[in-house]
């Protein structure tokens, strides 16, 4: 994959977190928001379930139960932490709207990234602070207190 094609796909996925966030909203106001974190995540579990089977039946699975079973128990606290986002992102746009709770999560997330970038944390390729990124940085946060001002 190049790397464009990586950063559209990343743009995507940015769209479609908006969207899941305000439809989870939604969705809590309907059955709570304890009810809502629950459902997300029974239909997340059933398609994803789905995929694996298909991909299992048809040879196309990478990896099997076996690198599973030999990875790492900290890989598997991104279960946890689906948990908390859905929870979370779906509390705070129902608060602050999606505009004012997605500016806030994106500054916090691009924050962690490049913290996680620059350590080289989790395997990650190192990719340490330069002036420019701590420029970007500084105009993201900048750019987060004008939209949240007036939240």
């Amino acid at each position: 994959m190049s790397n464009l094609a990586a950063i559209i796909i990343a743009a995507a996925a940015g769209s479609l977190m908006a969207w899941q966030g305000t439809l989870n909203s939604f969705l809590a106001r309907r059955v709570t928001l304890a009810g809502a974190t629950l459902i997300v995540h029974i239909i997340g579990t059933a398609v994803a379930a789905a995929v694996v089977i298909y991909l299992a039946s048809s040879n196309r699975l990478a990896a099997g139960w076996d690198d599973a079973l030999r990875t790492p128990a900290y890989a598997y606290l991104g279960g946890l932490l689906g948990v908390a986002i859905i929870w979370t992102v779906a509390a705070s746009i129902g608060r602050v709207g999606a505009a004012s709770a997605t500016t806030a999560i994106v500054a916090a997330q691009v924050t962690t990234a490049a913290l996680l970038d620059h350590f080289g944390l989790l395997h990650l390729k190192t990719v340490p602070f330069c002036w420019a990124r701590l420029a970007g940085l500084g105009l993201l946060v900048a750019g987060t207190w004008l939209v949240l001002r007036g939240s």
